[in-house]
Parts: structure tokens; sequence; C-alpha cells
């Protein structure tokens, strides 16, 4: 299946209900889940973006689906990158 980096950027929605944050992103995970995807791994971070997260996805059409269910909810704005193995 292939993998996908997404990059995170908080909205100004997204800082306000950080608090929500563990329960948005079980959301996340099961709407993965009900897509035949997985969200492999989510991290906070420092620097550029706030947040990172390592995904797999059946295909590009896919996971552009899920990326952009996941902006419309308004606390994110997210960048895709498709990743590779060597």
């Amino acid at each position: 299946m292939p993998t996908y980096i997404l990059l995170l950027h908080y909205t100004e929605q997204g800082i306000k209900n950080i608090k929500d944050s563990p329960s948005r992103l079980d959301g996340v995970r099961k709407l993965f889940q009900d897509h035949g995807a997985k969200l492999k791994d989510f991290f906070l971070v420092t620097g550029q973006y706030d947040a990172v997260s390592i995904c797999e996805a059946p295909n590009d059409e896919a996971f552009a689906k899920l990326a952009l269910t996941i902006a419309a909810k308004g606390n994110v704005r997210t960048e895709t990158l498709r990743a590779f193995t060597e």
C-alpha cells in the first residue's frame, strides 16, 4: 500500500479547540480505517509544521479524499507528500 506523509498546520480554530485534539485524532484514525487506509504514526513537531503523520492508503485518489475530508473540518491545513521506499 502506498505511503504518504501528511504535514499539518493548526488553524486558528484548531488551536482554539486544541483540548479536543485527542478525540479528533481518534476520529481521523477511524475515518482512515473506514476507507481501507491506516494512520500509522502521528507526531507533534517543532519547526515549520505543527504535526506530521505517516499514513498508508490504497491509492492517491483515496488519500486525496481523506486529506480533503480532514482539512474540510477546519482544524488543520495539510500538505501531502507521497513517499517511496528506496
